[in-house]
């Protein structure tokens, strides 16, 4: 998975780097190993310098999965807080995804065999 980091109004250090991808590991388990056209692109912001109750930074995602995009944006007051809000989010909406597509493979394996099941019985 191609992973790329945008900022704005910060410096992106090795630190925030780092903790950035080591939340992006959590995808690699929802992803399908043989998609090569995953990628991840993040934006890393600090919306204001001179706000009264200090800064608010903003995080967000951008998951692009053979066609499908996820997106989820988070602001608070702790940058690392905005990546774990963004990240769970993110999560969510690949596990439903998942659960989906599941299903739907489930339900037509069943209409196959009630179907099979069905030209048995007539002869």
């Amino acid at each position: 998975m191609n992973i790329n980091i945008k900022t704005s109004n910060i410096e992106l250090t090795d630190v925030i780097r780092d903790y950035f991808n080591k939340k992006a590991e959590a995808f690699e388990k929802l992803i399908d190993k043989k998609d090569e056209s995953a990628a991840l692109n993040g934006i890393l912001s600090r919306l204001t310098r001179h706000h009264q109750k200090g800064d608010i930074f903003k995080a967000e995602m951008n998951l692009h999965i053979s066609g499908k995009v996820f997106h989820a944006s988070s602001e608070r007051e702790d940058l690392f807080a905005a990546i774990d809000l963004v990240k769970d989010e993110i999560l969510g909406e690949l596990r439903s995804h998942k659960e989906r597509k599941i299903g739907l493979i489930k339900r037509s394996g069943g209409k196959v065999k009630r179907f099979i099941r069905g030209i048995y019985k007539g002869y």
